[in-house]
């Protein structure tokens, strides 16, 4: 019993992952964190753009040429 309690206190953090990475798979939340992820990724790629127009225009041109 003694080294079924060492191993309950050397491990609780990767236990406490577990638990919460199933009960975020079991209620379909990573569909809500991805769709975050995505969602904040494009407003940062949309400001970057907005803030650099001509840079932009420049490396896509460069980009069109090489291909």
């Amino acid at each position: 019993m003694e080294e079924f309690k060492n191993f309950i206190r050397n491990y609780r953090g990767a236990l406490i992952g577990v638990a919460i990475a199933v009960l975020i798979l079991l209620t379909r939340l990573y569909e809500l964190i991805v769709a975050i992820i995505i969602i904040a990724i494009c407003a940062f790629v949309g400001n970057y753009v907005q803030q650099n127009k001509y840079e932009v225009k420049e490396k896509l041109k460069k980009f069109i040429d090489r291909v």
